[in-house]
């Protein structure tokens, strides 16, 4: 699995989901519960995460969606 996005954004991750999933990619979002845990602070960002196999589409997907800004370790 490879990490697509990184945000506390629960519209981004919620639009990002959508997307993937109405393409056929299957993702997981990780650190959702511990999220919760820690409060309100967001020292713990959300993870939406993909196969590897399908990082590359996933990636191209959220740019042409205008979500590039979103993708982890994407340059701003």
């Amino acid at each position: 699995m490879n990490e697509l996005v990184r945000t506390n954004d629960l519209v981004v991750i919620s639009y990002v989901e959508a997307l993937l999933r109405d393409s056929g990619i299957a993702c997981h979002v990780f650190d959702q519960y511990t999220s919760v845990v820690e409060g309100s602070i967001g020292a713990i960002q959300r993870r939406v995460m993909v196969d590897s196999e399908r990082v590359d589409e996933a990636r191209r997907l959220l740019i042409d969606a205008g979500l590039g800004m979103h993708i982890a370790g994407q340059e701003t």
